[in-house]
């Protein structure tokens, strides 16, 4: 079958308007665009770029909208690092889960954040642990919010992204699965970056609203999957993200929600990227691991 070109767009019927919550459902997304990319690719390309294997799905077009499980239990991990800083992190992994994914939080923000835990919450449904963690210890957070020197310290973050990939590979209860990395603005260029230094690790990255573009030359040497979610009213992100997708030679999808801007705080928007990220990091489970 031939790869498509361009832009790739379905619709469906809008359902679950509204401020989204924690305790976040999975609606079908109202209109999306989703285009493979790759070396070459981008608007103007001649081609796509599509995975091998038979490829990824496209990302959200499940219509089946799904209640959040009851928050498993939850255990405080304690992520040591090379530079003997301990970062604290939130571990869930619901019995059967079939892989785990570690967030990396976006500028200015924490393991708290709603937004990501929603998505967490959306992921955990769908049978995968998830680590939300902070990649700043507190004095350094104390420091970032009136400096904001680390925010943007992107070897720093990867580098604690890292550590958190080999705790995840050694801990009892997620060791041997399949690992994913969710990150939102500066995180997705951490995220990128640990890819990067673990490809027998990590399987597959999402990026929501991130700054992929800030992993630089890291970009060239990322093999898992990698899916960016941006805003279509994100117009300086979404140039960026485009940017960085011609850079990457893993597959990868640029993933457009209309109406959304940078933090997805309009009605359905959120529960659009979160069940793009489901279908994404699900499939992970199924692939066969790059080591």
């Amino acid at each position: 079958m031939p790869a498509r070109t361009g832009v790739d767009r379905s619709a469906a019927a809008p359902r679950g308007a509204g401020r989204v919550r924690p305790s976040l459902h999975t609606t079908p997304p109202e209109t999306h665009a989703s285009r493979m990319c790759g070396p070459g690719s981008g608007p103007d390309a001649p081609g796509a770029h599509t995975p091998a294997g038979g490829g990824y799905p496209r990302p959200g077009t499940d219509s089946a909208a799904r209640e959040v499980t009851m928050l498993p239990d939850t255990e405080t991990a304690r992520i040591a690092t090379d530079s003997g800083a301990v970062l604290t992190g939130d571990l869930a992994v619901p019995d059967g889960a079939r892989g785990v994914v570690a967030f990396a939080h976006g500028s200015g923000s924490s393991r708290h954040s709603p937004r990501n835990r929603a998505v967490a919450g959306v992921l955990r449904d769908a049978g995968l642990g998830t680590l939300l963690f902070d990649l700043l210890t507190e004095d350094e957070e104390r420091t970032d919010t009136v400096t904001a020197e680390h925010r943007f310290d992107i070897p720093l973050l990867g580098r604690r992204l890292v550590a958190a990939v080999d705790w995840l590979a050694d801990h009892p209860s997620t060791a041997g699965m399949p690992i994913g990395l969710f990150g939102a603005s500066t995180g997705a260029a951490a995220a990128l970056v640990a890819a990067a230094q673990r490809p027998e690790k990590v399987r597959a990255v999402v990026s929501r609203g991130g700054r992929p573009d800030l992993a630089e030359d890291a970009l060239d040497r990322v093999g898992a999957p990698v899916l960016l979610i941006v805003g279509g009213e994100d117009r300086d992100v979404l140039r960026l993200n485009e940017r960085a997708a011609a850079r990457l030679t893993a597959p990868c999808t640029v993933h457009v929600v209309p109406g959304a801007t940078h933090l997805f705080e309009e009605p359905g928007t959120l529960d659009q990227a979160a069940a793009a990220a489901r279908d994404w990091f699900t499939r992970m489970s199924h692939q066969t691991s790059p080591g």
